[in-house]
């Protein structure tokens, strides 16, 4: 494993996506009520994944962080596999499972090399995980090779021109003297993990050019509109008062285009 990819892998075991805002250590009570939280701030979610669809379906999951997504595909009854460069991650995911009374295969593997053969899956889905990876491309390469023909990849980056990655280019450029600043170095120096990436429109479909069938949507977050508590990296007197001012409803009519979550559903 590489520096970048350890770097990755030890910010995310530091505390899985969501742990510190949701898990209070008391069990699957936790776990309920971290789904309900992420489902009422990501309402897209369950349209964008289709559980339902996927029962008796082959499902490979990829980047299962605390295990909500991948609690609903079992609960629909697709034929599981789960896996995250995280341990602390597979290790929430499998306590989730356990108190659920829940089966998936679980395995700490490289979104850059899976361990799998080839046209073994009818869906992958990955949501929010591949921009975090330093190879973000073979990751994409990866999920071609091992999905069957006509299976399909659901998979959520981040979309570059975003207002969340405009926020922190105020934040972490401009107010500090730095306007040369590139929205990517931004984005990979203080969005989340070290080396984060997000893409233009146009860049994703070239990063998906290989599917014979790409659809791509964007989406205002409860980060574009101050609507929750930011993530991991983000605290402090500014934004808590940009949340009570932001015009949320002059935003959506204003700026619909630019939300962070690119979905992008392609058919193999």
């Amino acid at each position: 494993m590489n520096d970048d990819k350890r770097a990755v892998r030890d910010f995310w075991d530091r505390a899985s996506c969501g742990e510190e805002l949701y898990l209070e250590g008391r069990g699957a009570e936790d776990y309920r009520a971290q789904a309900d939280v992420r489902y009422r701030l990501e309402p897209f979610i369950p349209e964008f994944a289709e559980f339902e669809r996927w029962k008796g379906k082959s499902v490979l999951e990829i980047g299962v962080g605390l295990g909500a997504d991948h609690q609903r595909f079992a609960e629909a009854g697709a034929l599981l596999t789960g896996m995250d460069l995280s341990e602390r991650a597979i290790g929430h995911t499998r306590r989730r499972f356990r108190e659920s009374g829940l089966n998936a295969s679980l395995n700490i593997a490289d979104a850059e090399a899976l361990p799998f053969p080839d046209e073994t899956f009818d869906l992958v889905y990955s949501w929010g995980v591949l921009h975090h990876s330093p190879n973000t491309e073979q990751a994409v390469s990866e999920v071609w090779r091992v999905l069957r023909p006509g299976g399909t990849a659901k998979v959520m980056i981040y979309h570059k021109h975003s207002l969340v990655g405009y926020m922190l280019w105020i934040r972490y450029a401009l107010l500090r003297f730095r306007p040369f600043t590139s929205l990517a170095g931004i984005y990979s120096e203080y969005l989340e993990s070290p080396g984060t990436k997000a893409y233009t429109v146009n860049e994703a479909k070239h990063l998906f050019s290989a599917f014979r069938k790409v659809d791509i949507d964007t989406v205002l977050t409860h980060g574009d509109l101050l609507s929750s508590s930011a993530g991991q990296r983000h605290r402090g007197l500014v934004l808590t008062v940009a949340r009570i001012a932001w015009p949320r409803w002059l935003v959506r009519r204003l700026f619909p285009e630019l939300g962070l979550f690119m979905m992008v559903a392609a058919v193999k």
